[in-house]
């Protein structure tokens, strides 16, 4: 990695939503969500580049709108249901080689259905990758709202089955103070190295560091009970989070 390593932030974000119609585009506190994204890499110190890869012409152009790059239109059998991020940065970084000889040392996913970030998270994150030079990769966490230890399954035959095997006897009628601390993993950012997408073929690699969120932050919006909750706290926590801002575009920072 040079001195000054290339870092791009790619906001994957295909046309179809089964769950939110049109949710990457939809208005979430008046703004399009997928603007709160672009936002948070046009305002970060360490991003060079923001690209949207979507299928979508219309996402495409609000994108655009906002002051992402779109380069190009992903392709329709990387934009199905199953698809997985792999493919999707796989594509990016390939095709930002082949066709504009860019080649980036770090990669920043920031997707849109995590629209609620402290303003420095996204340098938080690449700065730990950074400092870190044996890291494969950066997640963002918070602490999990209730412990894995006291999670049960339901087996087979109809029984309580504890999900976490543990060295603790009966880690279910322990007391929540006495248990590990236990973290889940956000969406807000993820800074992978390059190598450990393309040669290594993974967006996480087996060594990675973790991003610390506050969990008032942690809000994913899967369904529209998420999405209202979501647009109760933007508009009466007072959270700091960062805000799009149009026509305020200025790349190679």
């Amino acid at each position: 990695m040079s001195d000054t390593p290339h870092i791009v932030a790619i906001i994957p974000a295909r046309g179809g939503s089964k769950s939110i119609p049109r949710k990457n585009i939809r208005p979430l506190g008046g703004l399009p969500l997928i603007a709160y994204s672009i936002a948070a890499g046009l305002q970060s110190k360490r991003v060079h580049r923001v690209i949207v890869s979507t299928d979508s012409p219309e996402i495409a152009e609000i994108a655009l709108e906002w002051g992402a790059e779109v380069p190009f239109l992903r392709p329709a059998e990387l934009s199905e249901d199953t698809t997985t991020d792999l493919p999707v940065f796989e594509h990016a970084l390939r095709w930002l080689e082949e066709n504009e000889n860019y080649r980036a040392d770090v990669a920043v996913q920031l997707r849109p259905t995590s629209p609620l970030r402290p303003p420095n998270l996204t340098d938080a994150a690449i700065e730990t990758l950074l400092q870190y030079p044996e890291a494969d990769s950066v997640r963002c966490v918070t602490a999990s709202g209730q412990n894995p230890f006291k999670m049960w399954r339901i087996g087979n035959d109809g029984r309580l089955q504890t999900l976490m095997q543990s060295a603790f006897r009966e880690p279910y009628n322990m007391p929540r103070q006495a248990l590990p601390d236990t973290y889940w993993q956000t969406g807000h950012v993820e800074a992978i190295r390059y190598e450990t997408i393309m040669r290594k073929k993974s967006m996480t690699g087996d060594l990675i560091m973790p991003c610390l969120v506050s969990p008032e932050y942690a809000i994913d919006l899967d369904n529209q009970y998420q999405w209202d909750f979501a647009e109760h706290v933007l508009a009466h926590w007072g959270l700091e989070c960062v805000q799009p801002e149009a026509g305020k575009v200025i790349y190679g920072h």
